[in-house]
């Protein structure tokens, strides 16, 4: 499915046989924007081992309530969107909805206006689901973030704290953010 109107960029779902390209792209971009985050050997776990390790990726990419896409600028991967149904959620306010669990952009394709573009097919994906609820987890770090996901419509709902004792504890916050679909 191609969610864009530019030309140039292709939205592209993914299965399970493009594990390890997913794999390898997620780390390239983690290291671009998230090393800092860590403590000694802590990127390296969570990339290896609790994220991004291929047989994590397979797994997700099994799970039918996961949404995995590419995105290609001029046929060059350059980001992946990651969403997740939540038909029967613990909390109550989520459900049901459509979670925006990853997207991540490499440094060359930011300012581009491809995250407006990954947003709005997002809402597209929740709507073909049925579904009328988006959020997603920022950290509360990240104020160039934040600005552009309440740019885009999103609210403030909750706040959570990372459980990481590898990450470094001034980064552990997340702002959780919802849009209602209209």
């Amino acid at each position: 499915m191609n969610g864009s109107k530019n030309k140039f960029l292709r939205i592209e779902a993914i299965d399970i046989n493009q594990a390890a390209l997913l794999s390898s792209l997620a780390k390239d971009i983690y290291r671009e924007y998230y090393l800092h985050l860590w403590l000694p050997g802590g990127a390296d776990w969570y990339m290896n081992e609790y994220a991004y390790a291929e047989e994590k990726i397979r797994a997700e990419l099994a799970d039918p309530n996961n949404f995995h896409y590419l995105v290609y600028e001029q046929e060059e991967p350059v980001g992946y969107l990651k969403l997740k149904l939540h038909l029967y959620p613990e909390d109550a306010e989520y459900n049901p909805s459509l979670e925006i669990e990853r997207i991540y952009l490499h440094r060359k394709a930011a300012g581009k206006g491809i995250g407006k573009q990954l947003m709005l097919f997002s809402e597209q994906i929740a709507r073909l689901h049925g579904q009328d609820r988006i959020f997603l987890k920022a950290m509360d770090s990240s104020a160039e973030a934040l600005a552009f996901y309440h740019k885009m419509g999103y609210t403030e709902y909750g706040t959570l704290t990372l459980p990481f004792p590898v990450m470094k504890e001034e980064y552990r916050g997340m702002v959780i953010l919802r849009k209602v679909l209209l």
